[in-house]
Parts: C-alpha cells; sequence; structure tokens
C-alpha cells in the first residue's frame, strides 16, 4: 500500500465526472494541479486548484504545446518514493511528489472521424498527454493513474476505504490499462498518417480496439471471448441498438455482421437468412415481406435458429412472419411500433436497429491471425455490373436471367468457398458453401433445392431453370455439368483457368448460356 495520495495533476478533454472528482479530491485534502479548460472547469465549480504553470515556475508556450513537459512534473512522477537517492534529487531541486495523474487525451479518433483537414488532425496529436500517463504507469508502485472517466469511481472507492491511499492492485490494473490505452492512440495515428501517405502496408503496423463488452463464451463453451470496437465508422451490429433479447454471443455477432454485410449490397428491398456465417436463403422483392418470404422458401430448414438481415426497416406485417419462425437475432435499418409489439413477444429474440447500412464499395481491411503474426488484406469491395460481363458461349441469357446472374455472383461473394448458387426470379434456390470440391457444392446446393420443392409439395427441384454462380473458375468441365444436370440453364463465373475452352464447349453442348466476370470472389 502506498501513502494517502496528497496531489493530484488533472488535465483532460473529456469533462464527464470532472467536478464530482474534483471535489472528492479537495475534500480528501488533496491538492490538485491543471491546465487550460479542465483548470476552468475545477474553478468555476468552486474548487480550489493550482495552474501547472504556477507550480512549474513557467509559463506555458508555443499555443499550449509545451505545459507539462517540465522536470516539476515528470520529476514528480517519476521519482521513486523511499529511493534515497531520488528523494534527495527531488528535495534539491524543490520537486514535489504528485501521487495522482488523471488524464484523457485530445480527441484525435474523434477529430479524423470528422473528416478534420490534415493540419486540424496534426494539432489534435497529444503530446502532454502520452508522456506523462507513460510516466506515471512506469511509476504505479508510488503513482495512480487514471486515463478513463469510468475508473473514477474505483480510485474514490480504494481512497475511502485505505484512509486516502489507492491500492497496489488497483495501481497495477490502472497502468495496465494506461498503457493499453496510449497504444491505441498511437496505433490510430500511425494508421491515419499510412492513409493519409497512401502507405498500404507500412512497415510497423498496429491494431487496436475498445471492449464493448465480454462474452459468455466464444464459438465453443470452453473458449473465451469478447467484442472490440474501432473507430471504423460502419453501420452494422457492432453499433446497433439492441431493442430486446438475450445478450449477443460470439456467435450471434459473427453470423450477424455476415447477414447484414450481404444484405448491404442490394439496392431494392432484400432480406438474407443466415446460418453459421453462410446464407441459407436471399431473396429481393417488392418489399420486406416478399423478399423475406421468397428467401425463406430457399432453406427453411435451415432457416431455423438462423439470423434475418433486412435492408429497409421492418413493418408489422414482415415482424409477424418472421415471429412464426424461431429466430436468434433480426438486423435491419428500423422496425416500426407494430414491429416492435410483435417480436416483443419472443422475448429471447435478439431485434437489432442500426443508424443505417454498410457501404458495400468502401475500403476497409480483414485482419486474421496466424501463428506468429497476422494476415492483412483490403475488404472484398470488388462489383460487378452488367457491363463488367463477357458472354462467351453461343447462347445470349435473357434480361431476367442477366440479372439473376448479377444477383448470384453477389450472394457468391458471402458464401465461403467453395461457393455455388442458383437463382431463380430473385432468390436462391440452393446454394452450396465450403466444400473442398465445387462439385460437392453444386450437388449439395442442388440437394437442397429437391428438399426445398419438396417441402412445397413440388416434385420438380428448385433449381430447375435457374442460373447458377461460382465463386471461382471451372477447372474441368465437370462441376458445369452437374449444375447442368440440376436444371441451371445460365452460368456466372469469373473464367481464367486454363481448361476455359472445354468448359465453354461443355456449355454449348448443353445449351446453357454463360458469362465471365474476370473476378473472383474466395471467401475463406
Amino acid at each position: 500500500m502506498s501513502a494517502p495520495v496528497r496531489r493530484a495533476l488533472l488535465s483532460v478533454s473529456d469533462k464527464s465526472g470532472l467536478v464530482e472528482f474534483a471535489k472528492f479530491l479537495h475534500e480528501s485534502k488533496v491538492e490538485i494541479l491543471s491546465t487550460g479548460g479542465t483548470a476552468k472547469a475545477i474553478k468555476d465549480a468552486g474548487i480550489p486548484v493550482k495552474e501547472v504553470s504556477e507550480h512549474t515556475g513557467f509559463p506555458e508556450m508555443l499555443d499550449g504545446r509545451v505545459k507539462t513537459l517540465h522536470p516539476m512534473i515528470h520529476g514528480g512522477l517519476l521519482g521513486v518514493r523511499g529511493n534515497a537517492e531520488h528523494e534527495s534529487t527531488m528535495s534539491k531541486h524543490k520537486i514535489a511528489p504528485i501521487d495522482l495523474v488523471v488524464v484523457n487525451l485530445y480527441p484525435f479518433e474523434e477529430t479524423i472521424a470528422k473528416g478534420a483537414d490534415f493540419d486540424t488532425c496534426i494539432e489534435n496529436i497529444d503530446i502532454g498527454g502520452p508522456a506523462m500517463i507513460r510516466s506515471a504507469a512506469k511509476n504505479h508502485a508510488g503513482v495512480t493513474v487514471v486515463v478513463d472517466p469510468a475508473d473514477y469511481g474505483v480510485v474514490v472507492a480504494d481512497m475511502k476505504a485505505n484512509g486516502g491511499a489507492v491500492t497496489d492492485t488497483t495501481r497495477r490494473q490502472l497502468a495496465a490499462r494506461a498503457y493499453a490505452r496510449t497504444a491505441a492512440y498511437d496505433a490510430a495515428i500511425s494508421s491515419w498518417f499510412a492513409g493519409e501517405l497512401k502507405e498500404e502496408y507500412p512497415r510497423w503496423q498496429s491494431f487496436a480496439g475498445k471492449l464493448k463488452q465480454t462474452l459468455r463464451y466464444g464459438e465453443n463453451p470452453h473458449q473465451s471471448a469478447a467484442l472490440y470496437v474501432t473507430g471504423e465508422k460502419r453501420a452494422g451490429v457492432t453499433s446497433a441498438q439492441q431493442i430486446q433479447g438475450k445478450e449477443l454471443s460470439y456467435n450471434n455477432i459473427n453470423d450477424t455482421d455476415a447477414a447484414y454485410e450481404l444484405v448491404a449490397e442490394f439496392t431494392g428491398p432484400a432480406c438474407a437468412i443466415i446460418k453459421h456465417a453462410n446464407p441459407c436463403g436471399v431473396a429481393l422483392g417488392k418489399d420486406c415481406l416478399d423478399a423475406y418470404s421468397k428467401a425463406l422458401l430457399c432453406d427453411p430448414v435451415s432457416a431455423f435458429g438462423g439470423i434475418i438481415a433486412l435492408n429497409r426497416p421492418i413493418d408489422g406485417p414482415t415482424a409477424a412472419k418472421i415471429t412464426e419462425l424461431f429466430t436468434e437475432v433480426v438486423i435491419a435499418p428500423g422496425a416500426d411500433d407494430e414491429a416492435k409489439t410483435y417480436f416483443a413477444k419472443k422475448k429471447n429474440l435478439r431485434l437489432l436497429i442500426t443508424d443505417g447500412l454498410p457501404d458495400p464499395g468502401a475500403l476497409g481491411r480483414t485482419v486474421r491471425n496466424v501463428a506468429g503474426g497476422y494476415l492483412v488484406q483490403g475488404r472484398d469491395n470488388g462489383r460487378i455490373g452488367k457491363a463488367d460481363l463477357k458472354i462467351v458461349t453461343k447462347k445470349q441469357p435473357t434480361a431476367q436471367q442477366m440479372d439473376d446472374l448479377l444477383l448470384a455472383f453477389t450472394i457468391c461473394k458471402h458464401v465461403k468457398s467453395n461457393a455455388i448458387v442458383y437463382v431463380k426470379n430473385g432468390a436462391t434456390v440452393g446454394v452450396g458453401a465450403g466444400q473442398m470440391s465445387r462439385i460437392d457444392s453444386a450437388r449439395i446446393a442442388h440437394s437442397k433445392s429437391k428438399d426445398a420443392a419438396k417441402a412445397l409439395g413440388q416434385s420438380e427441384a428448385l433449381t430447375v431453370g435457374s442460373v447458377v454462380a461460382s465463386d471461382a473458375f471451372f477447372p474441368f468441365p465437370d462441376g458445369l455439368l452437374v449444375t447442368a444436370e440440376a436444371g441451371a440453364v445460365a452460368v456466372i463465373q469469373p473464367g481464367g483457368s486454363i481448361k476455359d475452352e472445354d468448359v465453354i464447349k461443355a456449355a454449348d453442348d448443353n445449351g446453357l448460356a454463360m458469362v465471365f466476370t474476370g473476378m473472383r470472389h474466395f471467401r475463406h
């Protein structure tokens, strides 16, 4: 246990809880040092405060850039309590110990998020703040450092319980938190700088996030998990408001993200039903109810316990239909009162409302752990339009088939490889995902379409008369022939195989229309 806190330095940009905390310190007979706007806020509350410039005997200068960068400050933070040599030096130079530092940094992340100009962003890079935080955290054996107003209560409770002192355990925990904060702050600055310099993959790369919630467990109960958020302004599961339902699980969050990213691809009303991060039904419709009803027909068995994403606010009739099936999560840009009333009847269903849709064409990166490092790549924001397609067969796709081909290929982008997607009249009728062989994916999708047809009382597989998309090229004609056997009449694929001519001939021999995109969409 260290000695009671007798001197504190407060310098914060986020002033929430500041006055109450300063009042407690004053009542605890703690001398308060401060700067600028923080000092003014404390003074305005009638609490005694000493300006840092008065404490150091040196004025603020260079537009406030130099305030706390002074031996009277850092000597007071770094001097080791109980070290005779340190204490002698501090006494000789009249350096008073500082026992508590409360600093939160210039709002750099918020500044860049607003799209501020270069010079404004530079001015919002804090220098004195991180220096004080790091000094205090290094000497946490005798100094308490607080970087988040959420921790004021912890310090207050410790001081009340321990005669004005903060426990060793709390000081160590706060020091660790302080270093994490400065690391995240520097990561934001370095990433922004790299972006300004158009340096896609800088020599040193940092990734940072802030804990949003700890989760009950990860993919499996024996795995721990947590959700961290970054500064990326992207509508989705991390920014959504949860209206009702149980706490989101790791798998809920992962699957909901996949669903919402998929449904955001479309401008018209659309619905995606996701199970284990793969779509088991996707459809366009004249409204939400129509899109959901069509999406559900593709694989109603797999849809049980799935995630439903819509790219339009949900109305009452759509909510009523959705609640007929057990669903884990529903996410959409909104829901009217009637819809919320229907959902409220399903207390365990999680309803998430977002402030918009993610931009599928936006730049960004994905990060994946590998042993000893990270794999980093640009987000798959590739999009194909009709003008990008190359018709390679004698038979031409019809206008409806062309629309369905583009829809199928867009959905393929969100299906685990090897991916095969059958679409007919604006809706999936078969999805094959994650197989080692493209042939198997095609067969599984066809088999599921027969099951769906049987559920509808039809004898003919839903894939008959459909179009089919492959996320990568057909390396041989065999995979294409499986889709023809399933009843597909038009094919979209990237092309680029050394066997392309053989595949084109097989399409011609079987009366299929086929287009090449020149772009593949592996998703592992």
